[in-house]
């Protein structure tokens, strides 16, 4: 067995001699269940029992755990050494002495600004990922777990290697597969199809698999681990609609399950025709489809309109901006001019999925026209939706955006009072989803202090704490 830790004085000595103070935070990490091994497979690494004093380790081992939860990192490492050195197989069932491994080298790894240090801790982490496959059989379980830390902590290098490391666990494991995997998988899984490292028929089928694993978890697990699917619900169905933007990924009855219901609440409203007659028209539907048979003929009773909307209705999104930014430019109509920019901000919102370019249009909107509420809205619909963008779709990074979502809700009524209503109606639903106050508490930060909200966004605000 490879000693990676004990091979490394300098290691050593950065732990006992230069601890750095890292400052405990919750962590958006979701539930991780260890494989046991079963009592007729024991691991064939060293183990308590094959150790030169067994009842000595086997208490050392005890010991240092108690240290751990306490919290008393230094005492716990210095036996867990011991431990590492002749059992890191514990008991031959369980992986905890490498998993204790990894969290003391994580907590290094985040302590310290030197790439070179920070370098030989990351070698240690991901040679105990190795050594844990070695002894325990799980290389493709170990492998999704080494996945998450060069993702997350390591940050992705090389995403495609990545990308298959979780998808050789997730083709493993299926509907068994632990939620830990599933946001970066999907996060990795949208990014790569639209880079083209993916090709689309590989991407439609682990679109199809994510759905069924999520949906299967959270109809059996409980306590916890439905805790932790439940965060992964608020993150991976949302990123996956990123795929809506690719022609042909999804079909017409895709579109029509999720955007028809919208037209039937307002079949003679304007704007909701124009969107729905768009997504059905992107998805291939047939015009002689009911639905959207039934949409075009609201749309000719009620809408009859022509120019650039001809370009949108036919979900020719670039030709519809070139023409409404032209339609802009060429006139002096100031409210003409808003209307085009926010048209323009709502199709990078919902059919783009480019969010920057939504704001920047929406912006010019209200540029043009400054008590207009409405482009306000739709900014802040656009920060309450960067949660999955932002974060794990819970935890810190992804509340934070409720803030300045709330902050533009909150604007737009204050300047038009016809728009009151709908933004109360937002702020009132999302305030819950503010930060508590014990984790502004564990980040030592005060409400009411200032905020920059990082992600795309790159927005100041108040510190706040849901009620």
């Amino acid at each position: 067995m490879k000693n990676y830790i004990l091979a490394s004085g300098l290691l050593v000595f950065l732990w006992t001699g230069c601890t750095p103070k890292v400052a405990e935070t919750a962590q958006e990490e979701t539930v991780v269940v260890t494989p046991k091994q079963e009592d007729e497979n024991l691991s064939p690494c060293p183990k308590f029992t094959d150790a030169p004093y067994p009842d000595e380790t086997e208490s050392n081992y005890v010991i240092y755990r108690d240290f751990l939860k306490q919290g008393r990192y230094d005492q716990s490492f210095k036996l867990w050494e011991k431990v590492y050195e002749v059992a890191p197989a514990a008991d031959g069932k369980r992986t905890t002495v490498f998993e204790d491994g990894i969290y003391f080298y994580k907590r290094l790894y985040s302590g310290v600004q030197d790439s070179l240090v920070q370098s030989q801790y990351e070698a240690v982490i991901l040679g105990l990922f190795d050594e844990m496959a070695d002894c325990y059989g799980q290389e493709k379980w170990v492998g999704a777990r080494k996945a998450f830390e060069l993702y997350y902590t390591f940050g992705a290098r090389d995403k495609l290697e990545i990308y298959n490391l979780f998808k050789t666990y997730i083709d493993d494991a299926n509907l068994k597969t632990q939620a830990f995997a599933i946001n970066p998988f999907t996060a990795l899984l949208v990014e790569l199809t639209q880079s083209g490292d993916v090709p689309m028929e590989e991407a439609q089928v682990y679109d199809e698999r994510v759905k069924a694993i999520v949906n299967h978890n959270l109809s059996t697990k409980t306590g916890t681990e439905l805790e932790a699917w439940q965060i992964v619900e608020s993150y991976a169905p949302s990123r996956l609609t990123d795929f809506e933007t690719v022609k042909g990924f999804y079909g017409c009855e895709y579109y029509k399950e999720k955007y028809f219901p919208a037209f039937e609440e307002a079949s003679t409203d304007c704007d909701v025709i124009r969107e729905v007659y768009s997504w059905l028209k992107w998805g291939d539907c047939s015009k002689d489809d009911p639905a959207f048979a039934a949409v075009i003929a609201s749309g000719n009773e009620n809408c009859v309109e022509k120019g650039c909307f001809d370009f949108l209705k036919e979900a020719q999104y670039a030709e519809a901006i070139k023409c409404l930014v032209e339609e802009a430019a060429g006139s002096d109509d100031k409210m003409l001019k808003a209307k085009n920019n926010l048209l323009i901000a709502k199709i990078y919102y919902s059919h783009l999925k480019n969010f920057p370019k939504a704001r920047e249009y929406a912006e010019r909107a209200a540029d043009y026209n400054p008590n207009w509420g409405e482009p306000y809205l739709l900014i802040g619909r656009l920060y309450a939706s960067s949660g999955p963008l932002c974060g794990s779709g819970r935890g810190w990074n992804s509340q934070v955006v409720t803030w300045v979502a709330i902050d533009m809700w909150s604007k737009a009524r204050s300047i038009d009072p016809s728009v009151s209503d709908e933004a109360t109606k937002y702020i009132n639903r999302y305030t819950k989803y503010m930060p508590s106050k014990e984790d502004i508490f564990q980040r030592t930060l005060k409400e009411g202090d200032k905020y920059f909200v990082p992600c795309w966004i790159q927005r100041s605000t108040i510190i706040r704490a849901a009620p």
